[in-house]
């Protein structure tokens, strides 16, 4: 699933603010539950529950994101130094009097 997101493009930084959103969210769901429903306080208490629990489950897929992150910076910069030792092979200065 965290392949497949990274492919579409989805970035960590998208999934850190969507956890953010989530605990602000909960806090505003528990107070409108809690001023506009006569259910009561325990009612209010399940909604700002229910929607804080989204909030690790985003944290955490950031967190999975950035690593597919950081493994394609590696496999870059691994790529993009193999190809600048060859030039250096290939142009030094002793190379070129052999």
């Amino acid at each position: 699933m965290i392949g497949t997101l990274h492919r579409w493009g989805v970035k960590s930084n998208l999934m850190y603010t969507a956890g953010i959103a989530s605990v602000g969210l909960a806090f505003a769901s528990w107070a409108a539950s809690n001023r506009l429903e006569a259910a009561g306080l325990e009612r209010a208490d399940r909604w700002g529950i229910f929607i804080g629990e989204w909030a690790p489950t985003f944290f955490g897929m950031g967190i999975a994101l950035r690593t597919e992150e950081m493994r394609d910076e590696v496999v870059m910069e691994a790529s993009g130094q193999r190809g600048s030792i060859d030039e250096k092979v290939t142009t030094s200065p002793s190379a070129a009097m052999r």
